[in-house]
């Protein structure tokens, strides 16, 4: 049997002393602590200086009642339960305790078995209701705010944005560029927000064919179409009382934008081939990477729209912005992927430096995926610089789109023949998939099957050393 300190505590309310004794005894036969009290000054002071799981209070009381019992057990804890005990035609008393907050009755004479059964089922249900509370409250903290790692001063300002904007009803429009956790903020709006117990339905308008997204919006009726053999509801219908998430907005093709701006403004819309209106009740959160005023400036983002979208804009940083947070991410990145990987690993010096010089394009998921593979390769216990394989920042980009290639020859201080030149040229150009044949001006003279300039150094050459002949060609 354990202990009565550690066992739970019944406040036991009873002022006949023999009948008390004999409940006493049953409750610590059933490993529980009882605290006793005669009357409701007692049974007060008792709740103020203990933490009971239960309370078993008598109706009838030579100071107060069992009613006041029950009330001043519920202003100390509106979740404490209360049973009340009764005499023999004293139901319709114990009915009423129960309308005003009792969880039971137990008619006298007690037995003392169906006392410690009651007793057992009241402080389970109380146990089970306060896990209830806490995993509702922890779940409630892994879908609210996320948590984002950092500490400048611009993610500050989102992360207070984000909480603003999740307590009103308004839409929402986040921009940043592409891995700065965009979709991962809203879903906190929407875990903030009144909607939480709603669905949140996400879509991705950069990711479905122009054909296909209307339907995949607005859902269709049988028969609109080819193939639709049953109706089917479309992401509004779906989010009903929730939150729709429309992410990367700014590939949303011009047809359907009018159609967006009306479903947001009216909370109305028809399916694909039927002229019935719906009404729904949705919120809209919105997201891209894009200047969506250069594109409305452009013509190619209705102006409308985006006012509407931009109620309540929330500015994601990029990881540049905020470079001073790349230790601490990195920091996180790595103890997490140790333990996934079961490896001990930690980051040198050199390539927390390495990974603060680096501008991250990608953002935090290029980083996180960075990190990610350098925990795979390394070999020893600490990653270095090699480990992290980053690639390097271009610094000027042709009308290809791809920087332009180093000079294979010139780094010599020589002047080769044409022969040497192009010997060079394709030993260099074997590794590099981007390589190109450099203009006239910096190679002067190149095989002519190649060569832009049609100088009368490379015809000459062809003369007299047969580049055109067949067995000299590549």
């Amino acid at each position: 049997m354990p202990s009565l300190a550690s066992s739970p505590e019944v406040l036991l309310v009873e002022d006949k002393d023999s009948l008390r004794r004999m409940l006493r005894l049953a409750l610590e036969g059933g490993a529980y602590h009882v605290v006793e009290a005669r009357d409701l000054n007692e049974a007060r002071d008792a709740l103020a200086r203990h933490r009971p799981l239960l309370v078993l209070t008598d109706l009838r009381l030579p100071v107060g009642d069992g009613f006041g019992v029950l009330r001043a057990a519920k202003e100390a804890d509106p979740d404490l339960p209360v049973v009340v005990m009764t005499a023999f035609g004293g139901v319709e008393e114990a009915v009423r305790a129960m309308r005003e907050g009792a969880l039971d009755f137990l008619a006298k004479p007690v037995d003392p078995e169906h006392l410690l059964l009651m007793v057992g089922r009241a402080i389970e249900q109380r146990r089970l209701a306060t896990e209830n509370l806490l995993l509702r409250e922890e779940l409630a903290a892994r879908r609210g705010l996320p948590h984002i790692i950092g500490e400048h001063e611009s993610l500050r300002r989102a992360l207070t944005s984000v909480q603003r904007a999740a307590a009103g009803d308004a839409t929402v429009l986040i921009e940043g560029e592409s891995g700065t956790g965009k979709e991962l903020v809203a879903r906190a709006v929407h875990a903030l927000s009144p909607r939480a117990a709603g669905p949140f339905v996400a879509i991705n308008c950069a990711a479905i064919p122009e054909t296909l997204l209307e339907t995949e919006l607005f859902g269709y009726e049988k028969g609109a179409f080819t193939g639709a053999a049953a109706r089917k509801a479309g992401k509004f219908e779906v989010a009903h009382r929730g939150t729709l998430f429309l992410d990367e907005i700014g590939d949303l093709p011009l047809t359907l934008q009018a159609k967006i701006l009306r479903a947001i403004e009216e909370k109305r819309f028809e399916r694909v081939g039927s002229n019935v209106p719906l009404q729904v009740d949705v919120r809209l959160v919105a997201a891209t990477n894009k200047n969506l005023r250069a594109a409305v400036a452009a013509r190619r983002f209705r102006e409308d729209l985006y006012f509407r979208l931009s109620v309540l804009p929330v500015q994601m940083p990029s990881l540049r912005e905020r470079a001073s947070d790349i230790p601490l991410l990195a920091q996180h990145f790595v103890e997490r992927f140790s333990r996934e990987l079961k490896k001990r690993v930690s980051l040198s010096p050199a390539a927390v430096e390495a990974l603060s010089a680096y501008p991250w394009p990608g953002n935090v998921r290029e980083l996180q995926n960075s990190l990610e593979r350098a925990v795979i390769l390394a070999e020893g216990d600490t990653i270095q610089p090699a480990h992290l394989q980053l690639s390097a920042p271009p610094t000027a980009v042709d009308a290809g789109g791809a920087p332009p290639p180093a000079d294979p020859w010139r780094s010599t201080g020589e002047d080769p023949s044409p022969r040497s030149r192009a010997a060079r040229w394709w030993r260099w150009s074997a590794g590099n998939s981007r390589a190109r044949w450099p203009s006239a001006a910096a190679t002067a003279c190149a095989p002519p099957r190649h060569c832009r300039c049609r100088c009368g150094s490379c015809s000459r050459r062809s003369a007299s050393t047969g580049w055109n002949s067949p067995d000299r060609r590549t």
